[in-house]
């Protein structure tokens, strides 16, 4: 057997790649989806749910992975889950229809899930003996997976530049077996003792709570909010979400246990990543329709527009992760929401005809606030539970921001709609919905997060 490299260097490099690959197919579809309307003839609410399916499946999973790595292995779900990923991204490269496509879209977000929670127990474990090394590792970890979701849209639109939109997910074959390499070396993580079985009820009324809201929201537009099917749609989301939380509450071995939330600043943290996620994954769609739909850029000028959320995403992030070591969580969580509601907010001022030059201070200003809140939100999470139980903590984490960043594409894309003249209104009313919610997170942050939670060397 080859020699295992438990380096914190070298798991963090692992981690972050496996992260930055997932987070990386969140976005990188977006500058893609005018060519994929036209080539098979999909509608907006086809190209929400060639976005939302990845998103869905990723979200409602996460839980039930997070709990199989603490169970079986991190190392091991991670590999697992790279593969799948793998296989997923050839079938969505072979697509011949958007039915297959969002199939395929689909069985990625399994992948995903399978990588995402395991990657941070990984490194959870790697770092465990030092709170320090741990915030600074989080804050590398978070910057890969900020540059990827940044860079998604700037690396698609260089590939259609050159190729069909089929390229952007053929691209994750060789990009996965560099994965697997670098995770092979590293060794397996500390298994928890589990004497009950698995939390099927768990499972499913989670992916009937959230397939049912998401739907519904994005079936609002075309066929109206009061249509019975849009209805049945909320129904059916609101009780699911009623006997999960009744079910997890009762369960011996819940899927999500609930003590979690009782942990310092856990749930603060919780919803805070949901806001930021909402809202973020809710506006780049958005805006890579509203660069190509209203201003007629091509993919390879809209995926340039976005260079500036890479660049800044990267240095804020590692800043923070510096900050938290010596000012705590809080701060950075608060000014984080702070800065991104201002990035919002210059989106107020776009109109059918602005100038390119309009947006850029915006798209400086909202990695600026991601990157500053983030990492702190991340850590506050993992240093409030155990390390046996890191993996499903990061999962509740992860699960609650993919399933809100799914329920921002669906609410932001039903507020454009179809034509061209309802995409600004659209982007305006977006916007003011962000502004609100950012305002709100930073408040959870000020009560919910303790004042000086310094992270010891």
């Amino acid at each position: 057997m080859a020699q295992r490299d438990n380096s914190i260097g070298w798991v963090t490099t692992a981690a972050s790649f496996g992260f930055a690959l997932v987070q990386l197919d969140v976005t990188i579809v977006n500058v893609a989806l005018p060519r994929i309307a036209s080539e098979l003839h999909a509608n907006i609410a086809m190209l929400q749910w060639v976005v939302d399916a990845y998103a869905l499946t990723f979200a409602v999973l996460l839980l039930s992975m997070g709990y199989l790595g603490d169970r079986f292995g991190a190392r091991k779900v991670y590999l697992s889950g790279l593969a799948l990923f793998a296989a997923a991204s050839l079938g969505c490269g072979l697509s011949p229809d958007a039915t297959w496509l969002i199939t395929g879209r689909a069985i990625q977000g399994i992948g995903a899930a399978a990588m995402l929670p395991s990657s941070l127990a990984l490194l959870s474990h790697a770092s465990a003996h030092s709170p320090a090394a741990r915030a600074r590792a989080i804050g590398w970890w978070t910057a890969a997976g900020s540059i990827a979701i940044a860079a998604g849209p700037i690396i698609g639109g260089l590939l259609l530049g050159v190729a069909s939109w089929r390229s952007i997910f053929l691209v994750n074959l060789p990009v996965c077996a560099i994965g697997a390499a670098l995770t092979w070396r590293l060794p397996e993580t500390v298994r928890k003792e589990h004497n009950g079985g698995f939390d099927m009820a768990g499972q499913i009324l989670a992916v009937l709570m959230l397939a049912g809201l998401i739907t519904g929201v994005i079936q609002a537009r075309p066929l109206g909010v009061v249509h019975p099917f849009v209805l049945g749609c909320f129904a059916v989301a609101l009780i699911s979400g009623a006997l999960f939380l009744r079910t997890e509450s009762r369960s011996a071995h819940p899927m999500l246990p609930l003590r979690f939330f009782k942990a310092p600043g856990f749930t603060a943290a919780t919803l805070y990543g949901v806001v930021v996620n909402l809202t973020y994954y809710g506006i780049v769609f958005l805006l890579s329709l509203y660069l190509q739909t209203v201003h007629g850029y091509s993919a390879v000028r809209t995926g340039v527009a976005y260079l500036p959320l890479t660049a800044t995403f990267f240095g804020v992030n590692i800043f923070s992760g510096w900050l938290v070591v010596r000012a705590g969580a809080r701060l950075p969580m608060i000014f984080g929401a702070l800065i991104d509601a201002s990035g919002f907010a210059l989106f107020l001022l776009l109109g059918a005809n602005s100038s390119y030059w309009l947006m850029l201070p915006a798209f400086a200003l909202l990695p600026a606030g991601m990157g500053l809140g983030v990492p702190a939100m991340t850590n506050t999470v993992l240093s409030g539970v155990d390390k046996e139980s890191s993996g499903v903590a990061s999962a509740v984490l992860n699960a609650a921001r993919q399933a809100a960043g799914a329920i921002g594409v669906a609410l932001f894309g039903t507020l454009a709609g179809d034509h061209k003249e309802n995409i600004v209104s659209g982007l305006h009313w977006s916007a003011l919905i962000s502004i609100v919610l950012l305002l709100g997170a930073a408040a959870i942050a000020m009560v919910g997060i303790k004042s000086h939670p310094k992270t010891k060397p």
